[in-house]
């Protein structure tokens, strides 16, 4: 297995292909018997997305956060987002305190001569996107930074966290009750734009996913012939490993991927789309196994560049693919860490699309050794490790500073054990 992205991707490809099917071939089981099971769960989990769109629009769950903070996370609530694998946290900040971090971001981007600085787009990925620019690099203003280490972040992160299974196979793999500050960007699209959005893809890896030994720990059960035991649910083995290098890695494990909306959206406008089923990762990963696809060939996913799903090869997948409900500044919205999502796309968009992406990473030996690289980036204003070297913040003197930061910022980089 290849500790390190292999020279040869074709070679390797082969390589790996032909010795996960003598893996499953040893359980008495062959490659086309397994994905029928996994390709039947999600036809009927596809059904019922269509149904959920046809009768209200959206297969999202939706909750309000003081319902959260008041009850915790519903029983009935709690077993449609682990069978939907997202949710939109209605009101997670006042509307009020969104528009005043738009308008903040907006100011900062300003006084510092962001537009005379920008040098266009860092990576392929975004590059797509058609608005120049959409996806904003920066990542330590005083906006983004007090959502990351406010009280009602931290309340919903560890919520999330708790739906998956920390403990397992006889081990701790993380501690759902404390995160680690994962930086992102800023998307901001204006009113009237027209934008081509982001193609259906995943962000759990690339080729990782079939070569190194902890994702095939992870996803033992899709690989050995037990399939009926597959949870995507169970954190064992995710929190050791990383992605192979690139422009669109992640280096942290996240339970949920998310973003906090700082204007209202509309569910027309151009907005996330994701197919609500976790289990899909095992299609995902079955799928490049079968004889259809060239012996050198994962469906098209390289190191480097998104995991792409699409027509050719995972059309029942696409099928399923549902959209966000209109949002208004201050909900969050959150989706499972393996999820298929997309960006529709727009034209002449009504009113703007503005987020910070802010996901929940639960602390773990694999989040804790990136979240000391954070830490160093933020005190030097650089760009965080897992995004491009474009570090347009190095000289804001107005950017966050580390004597900002309260007990969760400073435990969430690793600074204190404990928050108060």
């Amino acid at each position: 297995m290849w500790l390190q992205p292999p020279e040869d991707a074709g070679e390797a490809i082969r390589d790996v292909k032909a010795a996960l099917r003598r893996r499953l071939a040893a359980s008495g089981r062959t490659v086309e018997e397994v994905f029928e099971i996994v390709e039947a769960r999600i036809a009927e989990r596809v059904a019922e997305v269509r149904a959920a769109n046809a009768e209200f629009g959206t297969a999202w769950p939706a909750i309000d956060f003081e319902e959260l903070v008041a009850d915790g996370v519903p029983r009935d609530f709690d077993q449609r987002v682990r069978r939907r694998g997202c949710l939109v946290v209605r009101g997670h900040f006042g509307r009020s305190q969104a528009l005043d971090w738009d308008r903040a971001l907006v100011e900062y981007l300003e006084v510092n001569g962001f537009a005379e600085a920008y040098r266009g787009p860092g990576d392929q990925f975004f590059a797509t996107v058609g608005s120049t620019p959409e996806i904003f690099p920066i990542y330590w203003s005083p906006a983004q930074m007090q959502a990351r280490q406010s009280t009602r972040m931290a309340i919903v992160q560890r919520l999330l966290n708790s739906m998956w299974r920390s403990e397992s196979e006889g081990l701790t793999w993380f501690d759902p009750e404390r995160s680690v500050m994962y930086p992102d960007r800023v998307r901001r699209r204006p009113e009237g734009t027209t934008s081509t959005g982001l193609g259906a893809h995943i962000d759990a890896g690339t080729l990782d996913l079939w070569m190194k030994p902890e994702f095939q720990q992870a996803f033992r059960h899709v690989f050995d012939g037990s399939i009926e035991q597959f949870d995507p649910w169970d954190a064992a083995y995710r929190t050791d490993g990383s992605q192979y290098p690139g422009t669109t890695m992640t280096s942290v494990f996240r339970t949920f991927q998310g973003w906090t909306a700082l204007s209202d959206m509309g569910c027309d406008q151009g907005v996330l789309h994701a197919v609500p089923i976790p289990e899909a990762i095992a299609y995902l990963l079955l799928r490049p196994l079968l004889d259809d696809v060239p012996d050198d060939d994962m469906c098209g996913v390289n190191i480097s560049r998104s995991f792409p799903v699409t027509e050719r090869w995972h059309r029942l997948l696409l099928d399923g693919l549902s959209g966000i409900p209109d949002v208004t500044a201050g909900d969050s919205v959150w989706w499972h860490g393996d999820m298929i999502h997309s960006v529709a796309p727009v034209t002449n968009q009504r009113g703007w699309g503005n987020v910070m992406y802010i996901p929940a990473a639960p602390w773990c030996p694999r989040n804790e050794r990136y979240a000391r690289s954070v830490l160093s980036a933020f005190e030097a204003g650089d760009s965080p490790g897992d995004f491009p070297d474009e570090h347009y913040e190095h000289t804001w003197d107005n950017r966050f500073h580390i004597e900002d930061l309260n007990d969760y910022g400073r435990q969430a980089l690793g600074l204190s054990t404990a928050a108060s």
